[in-house]
Formats: structure tokens, sequence, C-alpha cells
């Protein structure tokens, strides 16, 4: 992101005056124009050659030689006039965030339906699969995110982790989870509730797993996995929890998808905020 300044006179000069703009050309910028890769903060395309404003957020999609392709297809489940609805692979982020850019649901939706205007209505970790939900225009995007601010929407993730008799019983986790910025794991503190999943067994498999139902009923950062950890069975593929393993974390970047997180954000259901109509979709993935 750049903040053009009132100096140059249109916002190509101000990009490339800028640090984050210094290795780009005339040529850069007109080709990234060209493919939706230059926006404002309302993911509006910005021209290059149109007047700069001082104090005006521009975003451009940076260069990144070391970002690592993701070979596994974003699948499209549902598609109308105001909702994309995908299931989401392992290892792709919902949206661009630190190195990882071009390789996300938001800029492949963005490239493939050729609408700059698709945003996230929530969001799912880069490690998590399953289904996730888009909006294809400003006018409806409030709709849908306020079904998950409201937690109107009913979500619920399949896991797989280690066979624990004792889970066949459901049992309800409540407790306080804080992440702080920096902090790449969450934890549990002393503290008013704010984190609420109910987790249960449902199938023992032959190597001595087991799959779990989690239904969150908040959505704090990592709940499911802080929790599924917190009991005693961590989510196999977890690099976070309940300890850092950095040699697994860092295996995607180095091309190595063999290992992932076996969280599925499995169905999402909820009244449709515009028709009313009931929706229920659900992952076709293996977990």
């Amino acid at each position: 992101m750049l903040r053009a300044g009132p100096a140059p006179s249109t916002v190509g000069a101000a990009i490339l005056a800028t640090p984050a703009g210094e290795h780009l050309t005339d040529a850069d910028l007109a080709a990234r124009f060209d493919a939706g890769e230059l926006l404002d903060i309302d993911g509006n395309r910005v021209d290059p050659g149109e007047p700069s404003t001082p104090q005006r957020a521009i975003y451009f999609y940076r260069d990144l030689p070391d970002e690592v392709e993701i070979p596994f297809d974003l699948d499209i489940v549902y598609a109308d006039d105001d909702i994309i609805v995908v299931d989401k692979p392992h290892f792709l982020a919902t949206m661009p965030r630190g190195r990882h850019v071009t390789q996300t649901a938001l800029v492949r939706l963005r490239r493939e339906f050729r609408n700059d205007e698709i945003a996230p209505a929530h969001r799912l970790d880069r490690l998590t699969a399953g289904i996730l939900l888009f909006t294809t225009r400003p006018q409806v995007r409030a709709a849908y995110q306020e079904l998950f601010a409201q937690r109107s929407a009913r979500k619920t993730y399949l896991a797989r982790a280690a066979f624990d008799e004792a889970r066949r019983t459901p049992v309800r986790v409540e407790n306080r989870i804080l992440k702080d910025a920096g902090d790449l794991r969450a934890r549990v503190v002393n503290g008013p509730v704010n984190a609420i999943s109910d987790i249960e067994m449902v199938d023992h498999l032959a190597n001595d797993d087991g799959i779990y139902r989690l239904t969150p009923h908040t959505g704090r950062t990592h709940q499911l996995r802080l929790h599924m950890a917190e009991l005693g069975v961590p989510i196999v593929g977890d690099p976070l929890y309940p300890h850092v393993r950095p040699e697994l974390a860092e295996l995607p970047d180095q091309g190595d998808f063999s290992q992932p997180l076996r969280l599925l954000a499995a169905s999402l259901a909820f009244d449709d905020p515009r028709s009313g109509v009931p929706r229920e979709f659900v992952s076709e993935r293996d977990l």
C-alpha cells in the first residue's frame, strides 16, 4: 500500500516515487492496470495516469519471485449475481497478506470472473480448507458480512486427530482466547469467556486417528485448533499447536504440500439475507 502525496501529478508518478514502487516502470504500472491489479481501498481500478490525491490509499500486487504456486484448484460451488461460494484447498490464503499475494482465493476469483469488486464475506486460515463465501459487488457486501458478524451463519468443521474414546461424548469448550499482533499463536487467558466450541468424535479410522466434528459458536483466531490441543487431541498437521513446529510450517514455502493441516470447513448454512431462501453448502474435499 502507498499513500500518494501532494507533489507527484499522477498516481503513477506517486507510486514510482515510493520505495514500494522504485523497482517498477511506467510499462509495469500499465500492465498492472490492464490486469486489474492497481486498486483503491474500495477495490476499484485506478488508472496510473489519473491525478494523484493526497492521502489516497492505493494498492497493487508486487512482484514476488519467491511466492510458491499453490498447485490445487479453487472449486466453484455456487455463483449468482450476489455471491460466489468456493471449496478452498489447503494452503491457499483467503486474501493477500504478507508473502501470499497472487496465490490467494481473492485474486484467483477476481481474475477468473474479471470482477475487481469481489470480496470475502468472511475468512478461513490459509491452512484450513473448505467452504468460503465471497460477495460480487459492494451493494450486497454488508448484508452477507453481517451473517458472520452476528453469528447467524451456521458453520461445521471436520478435523482429524488422534483417537480418544472419551471424545465420543460431546464436550463444550469455553474459555478466553487472546492473540497478540505479531504473535503466531493464540493463547488461553483468564477472564470472561469469548471462545466456545462443541467437539465430538464421529469416526474411528483404521490408522487409529479419529474424525471430529467441530461446531464453533464464536470466531476467535485459531479457536478450533487451540481448543483441540487443549483437549489433548491436536489436529494432525498443525504447525503451531500444542507446540511450534517450524520444520512443518516451512514445508509449503518449499513447495512441499504433503502434510496439510487436517481441518476442513465442511459446511456452511444460512438464510439468504436478500432473498430469505435457506442455503447450505457442503465441501467435497477429503480430510
